[in-house]
């Protein structure tokens, strides 16, 4: 695990499902140092999880923000939602295990975290994780460079 002590620009949104773990993200990651942006829900109102995990997912995949952190009920709704903005890498980790393989093999730029899966410390320690690890290259760079492919429309399955 490589340790990444710079600070990031972090874009963050959730349901009413999983606001109170994103106010409790928030605090973790402005204790870390980041520059967060919350992008709602900003009460315990229903709202629609799909437009929040497209905004944050556009704002990274335009650059303004380095890494993303989506939750809800599940972290699995957030994950589908954002990985329908091209380029972007949205996956759900419920361990840091996961949270550090979605960085280094996958280059993931958001984690999704499910509020009803995991507790406040464990999804503090699942961000920490995430953030703290870089995509490295080495032998998952062929296979990210597959699925990039893949986005693009070519090539059709070589199984």
């Amino acid at each position: 695990m490589s340790s990444n002590p710079k600070t990031l620009r972090v874009a963050i949104g959730g349901d009413e499902a999983a606001f109170q773990l994103k106010e409790v993200l928030i605090e973790h990651l402005r204790s870390l140092g980041h520059e967060v942006d919350d992008f709602g829900t900003y009460d315990a109102e229903p709202i629609l999880y799909p437009d929040v995990a497209v905004a944050v997912a556009q704002a990274i995949a335009e650059g303004r923000f380095d890494r993303g952190i989506l939750v809800c009920g599940t972290g699995i709704g957030v994950a589908i939602a954002a990985n329908k903005v091209p380029g972007i890498r949205a996956a759900q980790a419920h361990d840091t295990y996961s949270a550090g393989k979605a960085r280094t093999s996958n280059d993931a730029q958001i984690v999704t975290l499910g509020a009803r899966v995991v507790g406040p410390e464990l999804a503090k320690s699942i961000v920490t994780t995430f953030l703290d690890n870089d995509f490295p290259g080495g032998a998952s760079a062929a296979k990210l460079a597959r699925i990039q492919e893949y986005e693009r429309g070519l090539p059709h399955s070589r199984v």
